[in-house]
C-alpha cells in the first residue's frame, strides 16, 4: 500500500483513511513481531521474561486492542474504496483493495489469538 503511487488521485498519501490503515497495519506488525519475539526468548532461555500472570494479561488486552485498531481501520477504508472502484477500476483501486483483504485477514488472525489467549486467562486459578 505504501508504494501505492500513480499520480494525482491515485496517490496512497492523499487519503487519510488509507494512510491510518497503513499506521495501524505498521502498529499490528510491531506488536505481533514482538510478541514473537517474547515467545521465542521464552522458548529459547527455558524461563518466562514476564511473569504468568501478567504475560497472559498482556496477550490478552494486547490481541483485543490491535485487532479492533485492525478492524476499524480497515472499516474506515472500505467505503473509500468502494466508491473509487465505482467511478473507475484501475490498479490503484485493486491495491487498495487487497490492502484491505489483507488487513481484515490480520484482524481474524488476531482475534483467534485473542480467543485463545482469552481461554488461557480464564482458565488461571492464580487471577
Amino acid at each position: 500500500m505504501a508504494s501505492n503511487k500513480h499520480g494525482g488521485w491515485k496517490n496512497f498519501d492523499r487519503y487519510s483513511e488509507y494512510r491510518y490503515l497503513l499506521a495501524i497495519a505498521a502498529l499490528s506488525i510491531l506488536y505481533t513481531g514482538g510478541q514473537a519475539w517474547r515467545q521465542v526468548l521464552s522458548i529459547w532461555k527455558n524461563n518466562n521474561i514476564l511473569e504468568q500472570r501478567i504475560s497472559a494479561m498482556l496477550d490478552f488486552f494486547g490481541d483485543q486492542m490491535v485487532a479492533y485498531l485492525l478492524i476499524s481501520s480497515t472499516s474506515a477504508a472500505i467505503p473509500l474504496t468502494n466508491n473509487m472502484r465505482e467511478g473507475q477500476d484501475n490498479i490503484f483501486t485493486d491495491a487498495s483493495a487487497s490492502a484491505l483483504s489483507m488487513s481484515f485477514f490480520a484482524f481474524l488472525s488476531l482475534a483467534l489469538s485473542a480467543m485463545v489467549s482469552g481461554y488461557k486467562l480464564s482458565t488461571q486459578s492464580y487471577i
